[in-house]
């Protein structure tokens, strides 16, 4: 049954996305974040008593997270096994992020191919966290790309990944960490103390999740008419040069899937960052390839269903 449950989560993901007006898990931990964030710079202030209170908090929120999760479902089963289904699907679909990462890709599409430049930078500002108030063209296409390489895994691959071996429970714990890093896994001096535990346990989580999406990134540069061999071979190259241990590996597979250079130098809070370059430097990136990008990532998120119901069926059965 798990195998039948984790299609239909795909399947509402592709469908509906994530309508604003229904509660969603992430938006919940997001306050639940900030609230602990204020807690903790007004009770503690040397760096060491922060660094312990992050700690506990990279723990708390993922198992909270698990043990409501696993808690509602023991319940619902317990009622009915159907309702116990129908919760793990629920909360199943509300960890994928397939649809949104698309929608918003597309958007940034549309804004550059009607020409509206100064619409494309407010499209592409709700995908990154770089500046974009400045951002040409090629840049706005590189930066969307960019994002649909990383959540790729991030927000498709690997709660899907974290649903077929554990379930809801392990998925929801998985966005929390996620959810964390994002929100205070940052190196700048007043998040350095706070945040490291959350940014440090996320890169654990997300070693298998961001090596399998490059695979199937790579991979599925085959169905969209690219070299194969080629791309691995950019990947293979370029994965390490990122800072990141794993954001590198998505991306350098989407560079050499479509045959273009990503990264390069980028404005983060009015601080230019130099960022490696990964990918061919005689293609730079093209509005057009925009969509290509979402191609790939709908590809991979399908090769990764049958991967992860074939695990399931040999795990548990239909």
């Amino acid at each position: 049954m798990i195998a039948v449950n984790l299609l239909a989560v795909c399947a509402l993901d592709g469908l509906l996305g994530d309508p604003r007006w229904m509660p969603h898990p992430v938006r919940l931990m997001g306050a639940l974040i900030r609230r602990c964030e204020l807690l903790i710079r007004t009770w503690f202030i040397s760096a060491t008593s922060r660094r312990i209170a992050g700690l506990l908090l990279a723990v708390f929120v993922p198992g909270l997270s698990f043990l409501a999760a696993w808690g509602s479902l023991r319940l619902a089963f317990l009622v009915h096994p159907w309702l116990g289904h129908l919760l793990w699907i629920v909360l199943g679909y509300t960890t994928l992020a397939a649809k949104d990462l698309a929608d918003h890709a597309w958007e940034v599409h549309r804004r550059l191919h009607a020409g509206s430049l100064q619409e494309a930078r407010q499209a592409v500002s709700l995908m990154v966290g770089r500046d974009t108030g400045r951002l040409t063209e090629t840049e706005i296409a590189g930066a969307a790309i960019e994002s649909v390489a990383e959540n790729t895994s991030d927000g498709v691959i690997a709660p899907l990944f974290y649903l077929a071996i554990g379930g809801p429970p392990l998925a929801l714990a998985y966005k929390a960490l996620n959810t964390l890093d994002s929100m205070i896994g940052y190196r700048d001096a007043s998040y350095r103390d706070i945040g490291w535990a959350s940014a440090k346990l996320d890169d654990l989580a997300n070693v298998i999740p961001a090596r399998l999406s490059a695979g199937l990134l790579v991979l599925s540069s085959h169905f969209r008419h690219a070299t194969v061999a080629n791309a691995w071979s950019i990947y293979r190259r370029d994965c390490a040069k990122h800072a990141s241990p794993n954001s590198g590996h998505p991306e350098a597979a989407m560079a050499g899937a479509l045959g273009i250079l990503l990264g390069g130098p980028s404005v983060y809070n009015g601080i230019h960052v130099e960022r490696p370059q990964l990918g061919d430097p005689a293609n730079v990136p093209h509005p057009r390839h925009v969509p290509l990008a979402v191609e790939l990532m709908w590809t991979s998120f399908g090769l990764a269903i049958v991967l992860g119901v074939a695990f399931a069926t040999l795990w548990n059965g239909i």
